[in-house]
């Protein structure tokens, strides 16, 4: 049985991610997309818009020193333009590392991810750790 077509967008961008291949993210995200980061540290808040989603994957490139790491583990979907992703992740910085399991939610119209919602496992964990 083929993937869903959402399930296949999301992998690709995972794929992508892991590669640093800020191009091909680009190409799946609508212009106006916005990814959503709860918590309350630097990198909380909308970021809307490619350029900023895209600074803002690179931002976790660099503040920590290119050792974030994302697993994918499984990707939901609803036939309704919505799929969700679980994944486990890493990183370290300044001395401290996290190491927890992650969720985003995807909406997709069309063939392009028009936003991204965050869920994390431990927001406080996560707070310190960007803090």
């Amino acid at each position: 049985m083929a993937e869903h077509p959402n399930a296949a967008l999301v992998r690709k961008g995972y794929e992508a991610f892991t590669r640093g291949d800020m191009d091909t993210l680009r190409s799946l995200m609508a212009s106006d997309c916005t990814h959503h980061i709860p918590g309350s540290h630097l990198l909380s808040g909308d970021h809307k818009g490619q350029d900023a989603i895209i600074g803002l994957y690179q931002r976790l490139f660099e503040e920590t020193a290119g050792t974030f790491r994302v697993e994918l583990s499984h990707i939901c979907v609803d036939g309704r333009g919505h799929a969700v992703s679980v994944h486990h992740y890493t990183a370290e910085r300044g001395g401290r590392r996290i190491e927890q399991n992650g969720c985003l939610v995807f909406r997709i119209v069309g063939d392009r991810i028009t936003d991204i919602d965050e869920c994390q496992e431990d927001l406080d964990k996560e707070s310190e750790f960007w803090s």
